[in-house]
């Protein structure tokens, strides 16, 4: 696939209890495309992924909806399709008693259809994860990527993620391989 342009606007999902602080501050400058179903936003999702050729950003909620979503999982995965999937989990506080709706193992439920998947140790991981989770997303052979987030993670303060130049291809890219002969680190 060619370069992702970094910083699309569309966000697919069926967001849950467990997802709704997201939308507390959501950008301005991003369109949240809502579905019906689990299923039906990676349909979509993987639609736009296809057909813009850049990873496309999915919220599902919790255990049951990633449950409700792996038909269409396994089919981006089959696909080679990018997809960047983000999933609620409870609060850490109370996962010890596991309440209702949440993943004893939550990174485990999407596996063996996505290329990654993590639950960042801290929230303040969380950009970090989901940056990461994007670059793996779009190295050839593209595919699913999956990380779960706590609810109590949207409350927690973070840094900006800095940006750096990832190449997404499995060959050497020759614009990098002249920046390193230079010696030069470019930084943005």
């Amino acid at each position: 696939m060619p370069p992702a342009r970094a910083g699309d606007d569309d966000h697919f999902g069926n967001p849950g209890s467990t997802e709704l602080p997201l939308f507390r501050d959501f950008p301005d400058d991003f369109r949240y495309v809502l579905g019906l179903q689990e299923s039906v936003v990676v349909g979509m999702a993987d639609g736009d992924a296809q057909g813009t050729r850049n990873a496309a950003l999915i919220n599902l909620h919790s255990a049951a909806g990633v449950g409700h979503a792996m038909g269409n999982i396994f089919t981006a995965y089959r696909n080679r399709t990018p997809l960047v999937i983000t999933a609620g989990q409870q609060a850490r506080s109370i996962l010890p008693y596991e309440p209702f709706l949440f993943a004893s193992e939550a990174t485990k439920l999407p596996e063996p259809y996505v290329k990654w998947a993590i639950e960042p140790a801290r929230g303040e991981d969380v950009p970090a994860a989901i940056a990461r989770a994007y670059n793996v997303a779009m190295q050839a052979p593209c595919g699913p990527t999956f990380v779960s987030i706590p609810v109590d993670d949207w409350d927690r303060t973070t840094e900006a993620v800095r940006r750096h130049t990832v190449s997404h291809s499995l060959h050497p890219d020759p614009s990098l391989v002249d920046v390193l002969d230079s010696g030069v680190v470019v930084r943005r």
